[in-house]
């Protein structure tokens, strides 16, 4: 049976011979885990050829060799007037073609000359490099071995993605001993055809002979990746399946009076096709038994808000409440101020929590959400504080909805009767991404802007016509247009050329005086103050230099101007976003990406794209076609699938394959699937 190979699965590393616990410790800040499956899962990143030569003559500088050296004279290193000085071991190839061995380290100096003793010959694996000093050198080898033992060293070297404190020989020690016990307990175990498959599958990826192998389109990855794809899909259907299947979860409930009619009476626009069809969409959901589980993918500036808002009045048409989770205090109290007036109107009463919110002030508030007086909650996570009771908690509305954990939504929903769940996200991403990252959500695109919203006009300038760009905007912050400019890092540092916020604010306030500065460094309240004095309209800060803590946040529909310093050192979504600050009023608004002179091809490419395009979606796709989803998505994004071997670009038909297995046979019975979930760890992965 499959299931009793998942004891030594579930194997601390520690006990694999060699390892122990100070190296399992190490294992597990690399591998996330410290069982032998989550080794397993590791795979190398690409395969070090190393080519065995008789001579030195005519190998290339650069290349990883094996070749056999006679020792011939010992150089011992150390500090001398105090400059330090490598060990050299001076050796001779098969063809007296002389090769120094050198070493850096002084600890095992000793060691070193011992293993290495004068007349004897070795067989030495390092990379080749050549100088003009000592020609032919070999720094620190990979490998020094006995005649009789050159075996040991491997013709093709598999390179896995290491930490502190793990070398390539401690993988490759460690990976012999797992596959060695697994051959045994293989022997022993009745296992099933496609078991054995799989970790046949796993064997070939561990000992790669070329990069092929390890490619997206090698014959083993591609299995691995199907197979992964299927654990995540099934768990995905079977969710799907038990949601739909459970009726009357919460009530369906009736509307006591007619507030959504008004509302779209007072608003001082036309909703966009778009908005109208998400919000039908939504009503709709309403409407079932079941609790609505709706993404509304939109693009900065879409009118997601709106939509949200149409959502929560429809909700207190029935007497239900609504909360809007923010991810951040500034973006709630935006949220608050652009809400609360309508909420005014419509005699629905509007509050924001926050953790700003202390003693009689926040008990204040906690009493009318527990009494079901305050309609429409705006907040953070202190919405969903232990203390917090809501009468009749309708809706959760979740904005970045990326920000925010299974946990923490899970928390959420658990303050209510199974209220319905409505996330937001500004971060288009392409339909194949969305499948995978949303788990069994709905999905609502709102590919429309608001009508009178002007495209932003977008361009490219080298970093050292900065001044001229200093002259160009100054008749327009004269003329009360407001700038956004941003840079990479807080405070220059020796390690990178890149412009500091700090240094950046001190020039333009020269130029602009009342200049703002604003940045991750500061504290919360003096961010927020920054921010909010830029953000009034009667304010006199008319340029507000910052990092990317503006990326989402704040709304200033008098900011006509975003300058982006080493445009080339952010993905696309980034500077998309970044972009998204400007043009949200009714006037011409301009993107100006600087670029620094190491720009490299695929920088520029980012930025032509930003400069042809505004088109969020388009913007997502190219970006997943550039940098793939680790880089898209980020490694810590919560909530979020981080898959082992797929690949999105290159795995889109396994995609579709996996979906159509997992939702048209039975996920719940499949012994296979089952399987595979707890391989992949993915036998709970509530989307929502």
């Amino acid at each position: 049976m499959d299931n009793e190979i998942f004891d030594f699965f579930n194997t601390d590393l520690q006990y694999v011979h060699g390892v122990g616990p100070v190296l399992a410790t190490k294992f597990n800040e690399v591998l996330g885990g410290r069982r032998i499956l989550d080794f397993l899962l590791h795979i190398p990143s690409y395969v070090r050829p190393r080519e065995i030569l008789d001579s030195v003559i005519g190998a290339q500088n650069g290349d990883t060799i094996t070749i056999s050296l006679q020792i011939k004279s010992h150089k011992k290193g150390g500090v001398f007037h105090g400059r330090r000085a490598p060990t050299q071991i001076v050796c001779a190839d098969k063809f007296a073609a002389p090769v120094t061995i050198q070493f850096f380290n002084t600890k095992f100096l000793d060691y070193w000359i011992e293993k290495l003793p004068i007349g004897a010959w070795r067989i030495i694996s390092g990379k080749l490099e050549f100088n003009n000093r000592n020609g032919a050198v070999i720094n620190h080898p990979d490998f020094i071995e006995l005649p009789d033992n050159a075996n040991k060293i491997p013709r093709h070297q598999a390179i896995y993605p290491s930490g502190e404190g793990l070398t390539q020989k401690t993988f490759s020690a460690v990976r012999d001993q797992i596959f060695n016990i697994m051959h045994e307990r293989v022997a022993a175990y009745k296992l099933s055809e496609r078991m054995l498959e799989l970790l046949d599958a796993l064997e070939h990826v561990h000992y790669p002979e070329t990069n092929d192998d390890l490619a997206p389109n090698g014959q083993y990855i591609v299995k691995l990746a199907y197979s992964e794809l299927l654990a995540h899909q099934s768990a995905i259907a079977i969710n799907r399946r038990a949601r739909m299947a459970q009726k009357n979860l919460r009530p369906v409930r009736e509307s006591q009076k007619n507030l959504i009619d008004k509302f779209y009476k007072i608003l001082p626009f036309e909703l966009t096709g778009a908005q109208k069809r998400t919000i039908d969409e939504i009503f709709a959901d309403f409407q079932k038994p079941v609790p609505m589980m709706r993404l509304v993918q939109g693009d900065v500036g879409s009118g997601k808000t709106m939509v949200a808002m149409a959502a929560a009045v429809k909700m207190a048409e029935s007497g239900a409440q609504t909360v809007l989770l923010a991810p951040t205090d500034t973006l709630a109290q935006q949220h608050f101020a652009k809400l609360k007036p309508m909420c005014d109107e419509l005699g629905l009463v509007c509050d924001v929590l926050t953790g700003r919110d202390k003693g009689v002030a926040r008990r204040e508030k906690l009493i009318s959400l527990k009494s079901g007086r305050t309609k429409i909650a705006i907040g953070t996570h202190a919405l969903f504080s232990e203390d917090v009771e809501y009468k009749d908690l309708g809706l959760v509305i979740i904005d970045e909805q990326h920000r925010f954990g299974v946990d923490q939504r899970s928390t959420m929903r658990a303050k209510g009767n199974n209220p319905d769940m409505l996330a937001l996200s500004a971060t288009p991403i392409p339909r194949t991404l969305s499948m995978t990252v949303y788990g069994d959500m709905d999905i609502s695109i709102i590919n429309e802007k608001p009508a009178g919203r002007m495209p932003i006009k977008t361009s490219k300038l080298p970093v050292n016509r900065v001044g001229a760009l200093i002259e160009r905007i100054a008749p327009q912050v004269a003329n009360g247009a407001k700038i956004f400019w941003v840079c990479p890092l807080v405070e220059e540092s020796e390690n990178s050329d890149m412009m500091a916020a700090q240094s950046r604010f001190e020039e333009l306030n020269k130029h602009f005086p009342g200049t703002g500065l604003c940045h991750g460094q500061m504290d919360k309240k003096s961010r927020d103050k920054v921010m909010e004095e830029f953000a009034a309209p009667e304010s006199k800060m008319r340029v507000l230099v910052s990092t990317t803590v503006i990326e989402v946040g704040i709304d200033v529909p008098s900011a006509t101007i975003m300058v982006i310093e080493n445009a080339e050192r952010f993905g696309l979504a980034a500077l998309h976003q970044l972009r998204g600050r400007v043009g949200r009023g009714s006037q011409q608004s301009f993107c100006i990406l600087l670029y620094g002179n190491n720009i490299s091809p695929d920088g520029i490419k980012r930025l032509d794209t930003l400069c042809e395009t505004d088109d969020g979606f388009v913007i997502a796709e190219q970006d997943l076609m550039m940098r793939g989803v680790g880089e898209l998505l980020g490694t810590k994004q919560s909530g979020w699938i981080q898959y082992h071997f797929v690949n999105y670009r290159e795995h889109r038909d396994l995609f579709k394959l996996a979906q159509s297995a997992a939702m048209n046979n039975n996920s719940d019975d499949d012994i296979w699937a089952k399987t595979l979930r707890h391989i992949f760890n993915c036998s709970t992965i509530a989307g929502a």
